[in-house]
């Protein structure tokens, strides 16, 4: 018996070291320079990638994602998603398409070939053929020319009314991991898996808008201003704020912007936005700074927005791990949107109503938390979406029961003797109305193969939220914190798996977790 034991043991630990070695990921820098003509909605940019081939396979060819093309017409992959799903195709009436061209790719100042995807869909995906095979170890600088037609605002990425959400707007390499090539075709019900990168991005438009974007902004001057301006309107709080004065209201400004360690840049841009700046103390004695840009509006609850920013990096760093960035932001988008938001490093985009605090801070919260589910533990959200969607809504209930005695699914249908309860007998409460939720589909269930946004919503999010409190019922919230923290540690700017979850807490507890994980592949309640 103890033979047996100390064999599956020592099979165990050799088997994750295997993992470990087997493990590598690319080493990418961005430099990428960029001009928006507000008036056309369009880009002109230009990049130079330095790529590092960490892997053991020598390259012949590199995929590249041009997100913009997903855009260009109706037999996109993006189009035929959202036409195949009734609650999603209203999104299209009235839209303008967008599109990325001018491409012109050299490899260490070579001229490359490049390939369209053998699927007609994907015409967002492009090969990238190197003039040379990229060796194991070795590195190359990419360059290209790109302009972009901005579509408008149904899908993250474009523009609406003066504001304008440039996202998925450059051309990225595609993943290349221990199992290869990740390309896929960008969908509006599905997210992204990204390469860990170093920025740095100029930006030149016109000097009247105020700009967020991933990272920290490098020019002082326009810096002190938003952080003058913004810590007095975070101290005042009312229907007067003070508004960004630019030092000229004609011509243009280049901002730019620098970081490090991050899978994707976004960055966002309107005229007469109200700031708010304030910074956020960490139990170690980090300091991050904080900053929330939104639409200069009476009566708005945005106004509380940057406790809500802090709120969350505080209790999501409590729990988890400490917030990397030196920055972390909020900024309002388009009005009377579908989504609730959309997640970037260090910034997150909400277009979710402020009809009530608790929403509002709910929202801004659970986009806020993706900095940890998506930006430092880059999963693979297209294929398993519920890493990365699921465990931050778990993490949200919990922030929403402690703070509010309230939950973003049920809402005001939450009785009041519910939320008279202590917390933990609160969300007992609430997971145990939502194990009754008709739940179909398995939590491992890849994006693109739900049928209906609700579905894929349901699944990704509160199934697996579910999954998780049943784990930490069964062990405990103090060891489920231990076990989570130390897989934060663990994995921390890298790719983990479903398999290397697994693993990081089947070491921290000492136990098997099969009978648990095995509910991952389940149809319908648990």
């Amino acid at each position: 018996m103890q033979k047996t034991f100390l064999t599956a043991l020592l099979s165990f630990f050799t088997l994750t070291l295997f993992a470990q070695q087997n493990y590598f990921q690319q080493n990418l820098n961005y430099s990428i320079d960029v001009t928006l003509n507000d008036k056309e909605k369009s880009l002109k940019g230009f990049e130079t990638i330095s790529y590092k081939n960490n892997s053991n396979t020598a390259l012949d060819f590199i995929w590249f994602h041009i997100w913009p093309n997903a855009y260009k017409n109706e037999s996109t992959a993006l189009f035929k998603q959202i036409n195949s799903d009734t609650s999603r195709k209203e999104k299209l009436k009235n839209v303008t398409y967008g599109s990325i061209y001018g491409l012109n790719f050299k490899v260490n100042g070579q001229v490359a070939k490049t390939e369209a995807h053998p699927n007609p869909q994907f015409i967002d995906i492009i090969k990238v053929v190197l003039p040379s095979t990229l060796k194991p170890g070795d590195s190359i600088n990419i360059t290209t020319d790109f302009n972009v037609k901005l579509p408008s605002y149904f899908s993250r990425s474009g523009y609406a009314e003066t504001e304008f959400m440039v996202t998925q707007w450059y051309p990225k390499p595609a993943v290349f991991d221990k199992d290869g090539w990740h390309e896929f075709p960008y969908l509006d019900m599905g997210e992204f898996y990204s390469e860990y990168a170093n920025y740095k991005v100029n930006i030149t438009l016109p000097s009247t808008y105020v700009v967020g974007a991933t990272g920290v902004m490098q020019n002082a001057d326009e810096l002190a201003d938003y952080k003058r301006i913004g810590a007095k309107n975070a101290s005042t709080r009312n229907d007067k704020p003070e508004l960004y004065n630019p030092k000229s209201k004609s011509g243009t400004k280049t901002l730019t912007y620098s970081v490090s360690n991050v899978p994707d840049f976004a960055w966002f841009a309107d005229k007469d936005l109200v700031i708010q700046y304030d910074t956020v103390k960490l139990a170690s004695g980090k300091v991050v700074d904080a900053f929330s840009y939104y639409h200069n509006k009476k009566n708005t609850l945005w106004v509380n927005s940057i406790d809500y920013i802090k709120d969350a990096t505080k209790h999501y760093s409590k729990w988890i791990g400490e917030y990397e960035y030196p920055v972390v932001q909020a900024i309002e988008g388009p009005k009377n949107n579908a989504s609730g938001g959309m997640e970037y490093p260090t910034i997150t985009l909400i277009t979710s109503p402020d009809a009530k605090k608790e929403t509002l801070d709910g929202v801004i919260t659970h986009e806020v938390g993706h900095n940890w589910f998506m930006s430092m533990l880059g999963s693979n959200e297209r294929m398993h979406t519920w890493q990365d969607e699921g465990f931050n809504t778990f993490y949200q209930f919990r922030y929403e029961a402690e703070k509010y005695k309230s939950n973003s699914i049920f809402g005001d249908a939450i009785p009041e003797k519910i939320k008279e309860l202590p917390t933990d007998k609160f969300l007992a409460s609430i997971y145990g109305a939502l194990s009754n939720v008709p739940m179909q589909s398995a939590i491992e269930t890849p994006a693109a193969d739900f049928k209906t946004s609700e579905e894929y919503g349901l699944i990704s999010y509160a199934k697996t939220a579910l999954w998780l409190y049943i784990l930490e019922s069964e062990i405990g919230q103090e060891k489920f914190d231990k076990a989570f923290q130390a897989y934060f540690s663990e994995w921390k700017n890298k790719h983990p798996t479903p398999t290397d979850f697994k693993a990081s807490f089947e070491k921290s507890l000492g136990v098997n977790l099969d009978k648990y994980f095995s509910l991952l592949n389940q149809q319908g309640k648990f």
